[in-house]
């Protein structure tokens, strides 16, 4: 009987491109100087508040996602003059997100389609999302985003100051190992149910060296052994209910606790905190104050959505300047109020 050939390999594959490696993309776009002290320092900076050696808060705040360079850059240099105003109680980084989980489909993300038509050309993606990191980084301004993809930050995480694991893939075993290799620190959703079990199962995987593989600057496949990152902690950002509220801090404290984490704890205003009500973020932002006001010194952190417009719009051939594609955010008179509120909340607890 005649042998038959079956082809057992790439049966649903349509398509290959080839990306740029990148160490190609870091030689044309290389950090400079200024911007890695910038970087440099500002996770320092970020890890003496983790572990409370720093008083301050640390504010993570900006778009839902970066979907137009134009009005990110003027959001940019809007932060900028916040991150110098209250310097003495806030460390602003700006939210600078590339990359969007997507519950079932959807835009991914400037990296992953640009120019937002589904042509998902991602050299371009990566280079413009390292060309506005550094512009950002040479203002002066930290970045913080979201580490979705396990290869993207290869071309990107020189730039970033701080970063986070989403709700979506908390429970991910290599965004865990990923998260004990990065050299900055790392912000730990809980659950979109708002189960605190998988941020904590992930801060203390993260905490610990691990081996796995991975792509290098090359672009060649490696062995990677990492050697835990201690400036892992949790974000709460809700669920089917909010985990703002002074109880639900406290409990978040003691859970920690007993887990041997770090006992930092990070608020996301928006999401299940905001029941997805963006103006909701002000009332968020009203009660942590309170409770920062009161004493509490493990309230170490604040997420924010916020863009020059409030509110978000779906994806059209005519998109409003500087309004969301993804989430809704809060317009910048509101951020600027929230960030006021804060800083002297801040101000408060140092009696």
């Amino acid at each position: 009987m005649k042998a038959m050939d079956y082809r057992t390999d790439n049966t649903r594959i349509v398509e290959r491109l080839e990306i740029v490696p990148p160490n190609d993309l870091l030689e044309k776009l290389p950090i400079t100087k200024e911007v890695s002290s910038l970087v440099y320092g500002t996770r320092n900076e970020i890890s003496s508040i983790l572990h409370g050696r720093d008083d301050r808060m640390l504010i993570v705040c900006g778009p839902c996602s970066i979907h137009d360079p134009e009005s990110a850059k003027e959001y940019a240099n809007k932060l900028k003059e916040q991150y110098d105003a209250l310097s003495k109680d806030l460390l602003i980084v700006m939210r600078v997100y590339f990359e969007k989980p997507r519950t079932t489909v959807g835009w991914k993300g400037l990296i992953n389609d640009p120019d937002i038509n589904e042509t998902y050309d991602i050299n371009k993606g990566i280079h413009l999302a390292r060309s506005l990191l550094l512009e950002f980084g040479n203002i002066g301004l930290p970045c913080g985003t979201e580490f979705l993809d396990l290869i993207s930050p290869q071309y990107v995480a020189d730039l970033i100051s701080w970063g986070a694991i989403g709700a979506r893939t908390a429970e991910s075993q290599t965004h865990r190992e990923l998260a004990s290799g990065m050299s900055c620190p790392i912000g730990i959703k809980n659950g979109t149910n708002g189960a605190l079990k998988p941020a904590i199962d992930g801060i203390q995987a993260a905490n610990h060296s691990h081996v796995f593989l991975s792509t290098t600057k090359e672009g060649n496949v490696s062995v990677f052994k990492t050697s835990g990152n201690s400036d892992s902690h949790i974000i709460l950002r809700g669920g089917k209910e909010p985990n703002f509220d002074r109880d639900a801090i406290n409990k978040t404290i003691s859970a920690l606790t007993e887990a041997a984490v770090n006992e930092s704890v990070m608020v996301d205003a928006s999401h299940g905190n905001s029941q997805k009500q963006f103006k909701k973020q002000i009332d968020v932002v009203n009660d942590l104050a309170s409770q920062i006001s009161a004493g509490n010194h493990s309230l170490r952190g604040l997420m924010l959505e916020s863009h020059l417009v409030e509110g978000n719009q779906s994806i059209t051939d005519s998109l409003t300047y500087g309004q969301s594609i993804t989430d809704a955010c809060m317009n910048w008179d509101d951020t600027l109020n929230c960030l006021q509120v804060i800083s002297e909340a801040v101000q408060k607890r140092r009696g």
